[in-house]
């Protein structure tokens, strides 16, 4: 067995004093033992137990430091104090304003990214994290099989929210979210959610209000309002309900018309055009008429607008033998089911997706919103299902009904 080597006390002094003077231009005092130690042969460990036994060697001697001694020991207070400072700017810069404690991944990040210019204890030292705590994250990023399984499940999680939020037009909130991860299979509570929402930084659109684009004439012939305000309806092409709104684009205002059936809130028909003239309504009628073949004892509701009280569009709901509805002027109630799929339109697309270049723009982005309501929005009217899948599912049961009768 290889007896353990000795040093002389020489040796061990120069060892020692060479640690002292040199420490300030280390980040901390192991990293000067543990580079010194290596030139004189030694451990760090035993260089640090040479430098502890001097230093309560000097406390026990009780000798007053000469005046070079005690500048030395200010510069080098002077020089923490600048480093901590240093610090501290640069953190301020890193985490931004506020006084709630930082996330911990966030002071991780910040250590990672300063650690070769301050040392990982220098910065600790002024942050609210211990070195223990810093490796233990390093430890756990080299080897994720370590995490805790709330720490893999929520980097699952994320990965899903973020790719519904981007698939839905970035419009879903954490309710919209939740429900469609439920129905593709994945449990996860509401909460989580809006947890790992707010952590991503993500959030829906909110609607807010629009002005009348109403104009009635007063002296105009207009049909008996059928509807009052029940927009509800047992089947599909039983009631439909239509308006329009307008868009500001760079080249000027232009309209979309809806269409709307009640059942499952499908849009059956849409335009879009540079003003808001009888065209425009008529043309959304239109592909409603084509899209729906089935229409006996429709209902078709609108405001007193003076589009959908003109000669042209009456006496074709009349060819198609449609009966007409006519609520008030400027009261939304009168017509809310319409006002609310213009609203999400507006919410989702022209004030989540704009400003718009002019008609075409709008246009394409309609067809979009459109084929991507009908067929994958969910509306919690009816059971946070699309409106496509609504329908399928009235005309299954007819089916069956059908074949069990």
């Amino acid at each position: 067995m290889n007896s353990p080597k000795r040093y002389s006390p020489e040796v061990r002094e120069r060892a020692v004093r060479l640690v002292l003077e040199q420490q300030d231009e280390y980040p901390s005092k192991w990293a000067a033992i543990c580079s010194i130690a290596s030139k004189f042969g030694c451990t760090p460990e035993t260089l640090r137990a040479w430098c502890k036994r001097t230093e309560l060697t000097q406390e026990n001697s009780s000798v007053n430091l000469s005046e070079h001694e005690r500048l030395k020991q200010l510069e080098r207070e002077n020089t923490e104090l600048k480093r901590a400072n240093e610090i501290l700017r640069k953190a301020a810069a890193f985490f931004g304003p506020g006084g709630a404690r930082p996330q911990t991944q966030l002071m991780v990040s910040f250590i990672d990214e300063h650690r070769a210019q301050f040392g990982v204890e220098s910065i600790c030292s002024q942050l609210p994290i211990a070195p223990s705590t810093y490796y233990h994250h390093k430890a756990l990023e080299a080897d994720p099989e370590r995490r805790a399984d709330r720490y893999r499940q929520d980097a699952f999680l994320t990965a899903e929210i973020q790719r519904v939020w981007e698939e839905n037009f970035c419009v879903y909130g954490a309710r919209k979210v939740w429900r469609q991860l439920r129905r593709e299979g994945v449990n996860v509570a509401r909460c989580t959610v809006e947890r790992l929402m707010r952590r991503l930084g993500i959030r829906g659109v909110v609607r807010g209000q629009r002005p009348f684009t109403t104009i009635s004439d007063p002296g105009q012939k207009r049909a008996p309002d059928l509807v009052k305000r029940d927009f509800t309806a047992m089947r599909p092409n039983q009631l439909w309900v239509a308006d329009f709104t307008y868009v500001a684009t760079w080249s000027g205002f232009v309209y979309v018309a809806f269409v709307i059936d009640v059942y499952a809130r499908c849009i059956v028909g849409w335009r879009v055009a540079t003003s808001m003239r009888t065209a425009l309504v008529l043309d959304a009628l239109e592909q409603a008429l084509w899209a729906r073949k089935h229409r006996q004892g429709l209902i078709h509701h609108s405001d007193r607008g003076s589009q959908y009280l003109s000669i042209r569009y009456t006496e074709r709901m009349a060819d198609e033998g449609i009966n007409a509805s006519v609520g008030t002027t400027g009261d939304s109630y009168d017509n809310a089911l319409a006002e609310t799929t213009i609203g999400l339109f507006k919410t989702e697309v022209i004030h989540h997706r704009g400003p718009w270049r002019g008609l075409d723009a709008v246009e394409y982005a309609t067809l979009e919103w459109v084929d991507w309501f009908n067929n994958r929005r969910l509306l919690e009217p009816i059971g946070n299902v699309p409106p496509a899948e609504r329908e399928r599912t009235y005309y299954h049961q007819l089916e069956e009904s059908g074949e069990a009768a």
